[in-house]
């Protein structure tokens, strides 16, 4: 095992892959078709193309086979017939059921979970991302060692075989969960630095914004064009993973950090989430999600659920939400009517249509967390007055005592505002 942890590779030009699936009756997801659909297109962003697939319909997979065993061995044929070299599975496979796949078809077989970390591999730009894609691979990879040394069987087994074969397989394994603690702890690190940034903010008062959503729903792109900034986007699976914080300024005139977050998918790998978590700690802290759907997709209601799932896993699944139907462009002219409503926004990020709307309806959401403040700042409180310019949604008026200020602030800068104005009124009572 290398220094950095294994990846799957599907850069060559021949990597032709066969899709399998299970059509499961008591699985209440997406179907089968749809599942595939998407795997294909992961596959493709991998860099494979893809030649055929195949699903079978029964009550989870076989324990050995992932496939029945009859259904498994087809195939064989299939693989003679379409000439694949690649098989990969839309579950995530025991290691078991990816070694007698392997036997079987002699072949490189792969699942869900490593083509995602594939892939999340390739989009990761930061150290930070790069470390949490290491994490997540280096953690699927540790019980998946003993396929590994398969160059210990050409010896014949037996005696002087067994020793030296588990030797080596325990000091892999010794080395894994070391880097895996490193690279934890670089990752809290992060996470710490987070905590701290967060903390300052908080301290400014400024609210925060977290972008989620299906991957390729279009964030990157709405963030793009809500805040005039150059994220990069593409019209592909996980264009993007690094986490990207911008400023945004609200028509009252106040300023708000919005921050893009990583794309969810169906069937979202749990190391992925759990290495991801530094980067997600984003969205527990945010004081309102816009989540952001692709509107022109036929299966958004499929995708909407994927993400609710992960929200609820992060904690955050209760969180205040702007639901954001993106993608409105693409829509047929009889798509049929948009209900309107105060936490529901139909845009297009590419034509900026409805954006507008959708600023004044984040600046809505975040005043309801908001208090209602009406004081007089003595003038020497110049600066408590500038703070609450800044931090929320507010009127100013020049009065003898100093300037009143009417609106709706967050608590903790209303409370100093009131407490200023108390303090002001003590000392011209006195003065008088």
């Amino acid at each position: 095992m290398s220094e950095r942890a294994r990846m799957i590779d599907l850069t060559t030009p021949d990597e032709r892959a066969f899709l399998i699936g299970l059509d499961d009756p008591s699985d209440g997801r997406w179907p089968v078709s749809r599942s595939l659909a998407e795997l294909a297109a992961l596959a493709e962003t991998a860099g494979a193309s893809v030649v055929g697939s195949a699903f079978q319909r029964r009550a989870g997979p076989d324990p050995v086979w992932y496939f029945g065993k009859g259904r498994a061995a087809e195939l064989v044929d299939e693989k003679a017939a379409s000439d694949f070299n690649v098989l990969i599975v839309d579950d995530e496979l025991e290691p078991n059921q990816q070694r007698s796949l392997e036997k079987l078809l002699d072949c490189k077989v792969l699942d869900r979970s490593a083509l995602i970390i594939d892939i999340f591999a390739r989009h990761a730009k930061t150290k930070e991302g790069r470390l949490q894609v290491e994490l997540a691979a280096l953690e699927y990879h540790l019980p998946r060692l003993t396929r590994m040394w398969t160059h210990l069987s050409r010896t014949g087994g037996g005696i002087g075989t067994r020793g030296p074969g588990e030797s080596q397989l325990e000091t892999d394994r010794r080395l894994i969960r070391e880097k895996i603690k490193k690279v934890k702890a670089e990752l809290e690190d992060v996470r710490r630095h987070r905590a701290t940034a967060a903390r300052q903010r908080d301290r400014h008062e400024v609210a925060t914004v977290a972008l989620v959503g299906y991957t390729n729903a279009g964030k990157s792109t709405l963030l793009n064009a809500m805040a005039a900034s150059d994220v990069y986007a593409a019209d592909m699976l996980f264009a993007t993973l690094d986490p990207t914080t911008r400023q945004l300024t609200l028509p009252s005139g106040r300023e708000v950090v919005m921050s893009d977050t990583v794309g969810f998918i169906n069937k979202l790998p749990h190391d992925l989430v759990e290495a991801f978590r530094a980067t997600l700690e984003e969205v527990r802290r945010a004081d309102l999600l816009l989540e952001v759907v692709d509107a022109s997709d036929p299966d958004f209601v499929g995708q909407q659920a994927a993400v609710q799932a992960v929200l609820d896993e992060l904690g955050a699944g209760e969180k205040p939400r702007i639901t954001v139907y993106n993608k409105v462009d693409l829509l047929p002219d009889d798509a049929g009517e948009r209900p309107a409503s105060e936490r529901t926004a139909f845009v297009s990020a590419v034509t900026g249509e409805g954006l507008d709307d959708l600023r004044h309806k984040i600046a809505d959401a975040l005043r309801a967390q908001m208090v209602a403040v009406d004081a007089v700042v003595p003038y020497a409180r110049g600066e408590l007055v500038a703070r609450a310019r800044s931090s929320g949604d507010v009127s100013e008026a020049y009065e003898a005592g100093g300037v009143r200020v009417s609106g709706h602030l967050p608590a903790s800068i209303a409370s100093e505002l009131h407490a200023a104005g108390r303090n002001g009124r003590r000392r011209t009572s006195a003065s008088n």
